[in-house]
């Protein structure tokens, strides 16, 4: 995500550099190189022009203090205005009702119905809401049974109704069983076309003034660039939505979406999608967005991901096992499918500053580490705990049972000790470590 445009921001930013201050001349190079990045990132002129000529206006005359370099400034000076650009600050969704019904809209292909099923996850797990979900995409064939296997899997009732063919029926109908039924949400799936035309957008406004949702979320494909933020006024136009939803931020997006919609709608982006498990569904930050595309990563959506897995019981266990040298294959299995849990790993190492760019032609597949797991499974529950008891023949076992070679098993259970002992030093040399097992303790 944002990657070329990350590269083109520092190439721009090199052209100032070594300069003594910030002049005219130099900074309106640098503006000029800047401008090609956001149109090469999909962004219109007419906002590219008007961000570029408020970072210039703010840049020229501008103190630069000796401890900071001139390049140093441009940077500060361009990821405030990013932010400003993108809305500032982070907009929440209105899920207060009784119940609360948030109305999805979008274009076919999208990811609308898979947002649904993603939003329904996001709110049971992280609000403790109990929600329902409304199958009122009538048009496109199969989006009821997808729909239902999508809730099916996150554990979520989904609504329909066969052979009605009246989104508004069922949305309704949806609703009073929510009220009946103490649900918290109503979350209602709605058709789409592959374009913008004017059946579809009747029959949305048609159901939006029906059903009057406390929350309406427009939801785009983030790599359609400019034709997302075209659709997205087209739609507001008819439904003064609340909202905007970017999905496919993993993909080859050029940031185009991510920057202009704002500007151009007037509607803040409250989330972004990335990828096909049901948990990955993240707030929309401007301001990490941002530290993103200037190449600082982001370490704080990094922790709260942690935080969202991790178990702060588990962990404390976890951290008396390695100080007593007591970490097991289990134990090391486990944290395998935590980490999997928060989403895809070569994202995940883009949020560290400076560990995107290193990995950015870096195959990383998400499936790395079905061999080690793999082999661990193959193992009995005594071998898992005690790996120093796995001897030649029960390496050969190992080997066959995962379908992997004897030089497999040898190099990760090799690998698995060398990681035991520096886990083993980190914790007993660590004296924040120490300290924070000592207040725990007292606790």
């Amino acid at each position: 995500m944002f990657e070329n445009l990350t590269d083109r921001l520092e190439h721009s930013f090199r052209l100032i550099k070594g300069q003594g201050r910030i002049t005219e001349v130099n900074i309106s190079e640098t503006m000029k190189d800047v401008r090609k990045a956001l149109l090469d990132a999909d962004v219109s002129y007419k906002i590219a022009k008007g961000f570029c000529d408020e970072v210039k206006q703010k840049a020229i005359g501008q103190d630069v203090l000796k401890a900071v370099r001139p390049e140093q400034m441009m940077i500060k000076i361009v990821h405030d205005e990013l932010v400003e650009l993108m809305g500032s600050e982070a907009s929440d969704i209105n899920v207060k009702g009784n119940p609360a019904v948030v109305l999805v809209a979008g274009l076919n292909g999208s990811g609308k119905t898979t947002f649904c099923g993603k939003l329904a996850l996001n709110l049971k797990s992280k609000r403790g809401m109990k929600v329902l979900v409304a199958a009122c995409d009538t048009f496109r064939p199969a989006a009821i049974e997808q729909l239902k296997t999508l809730c099916g899997q996150i554990e979520v009732e989904c609504y329909s109704e066969d052979g009605v063919k009246d989104p508004i029926q069922i949305a309704q109908n949806a609703i009073k069983k929510a009220k009946a039924e103490g649900y918290s949400v109503v979350i209602i799936d709605t058709a789409g076309r592959l374009a913008v035309d004017q059946e579809l957008m009747d029959e949305i406004s048609a159901l939006h003034k029906a059903v009057n949702p406390t929350e309406t979320l427009f939801v785009v494909d983030a790599m359609t660039g400019q034709d997302a933020v075209e659709t997205a006024k087209t739609f507001n136009e008819y439904l003064d939505f609340d909202g905007v939803v970017l999905t496919k931020m993993d993909g080859d997006t050029r940031g185009g979406a991510a920057l202009s919609i704002k500007a151009v709608v007037g509607k803040p982006i409250k989330f972004v999608s990335s990828g096909e498990k049901m948990e990955a569904l993240d707030v929309f930050y401007p301001k990490r967005i941002a530290d993103r595309i200037l190449g600082m990563g982001d370490v704080v959506s990094l922790v709260e991901k942690a935080q969202e897995q991790f178990d702060e019981e588990e962990a404390r266990k976890l951290h008396k096992k390695i100080a007593r040298d007591q970490f097991t294959l289990q134990d090391f299995y486990d944290q395998i499918q935590q980490i999997k849990k928060m989403g895809n790993i070569k994202d995940l190492a883009s949020m560290i500053p400076g560990v995107g760019k290193a990995l950015r032609d870096v195959d990383i597949d998400n499936d790395s580490f079905k061999q080690t797991e793999a082999i661990i499974l193959s193992m009995t529950p005594f071998e898992r705990e005690n790996p120093t008891y796995i001897n030649g023949s029960r390496r050969k076992r190992i080997a066959a049972g995962s379908g992997t070679t004897l030089a497999d098993v040898n190099r990760l259970l090799k690998q698995f000790e060398s990681t035991r002992n520096v886990m083993k030093k980190m914790t007993t040399t660590n004296p924040m470590a120490a300290r924070l097992m000592k207040k725990k303790k007292r606790r």
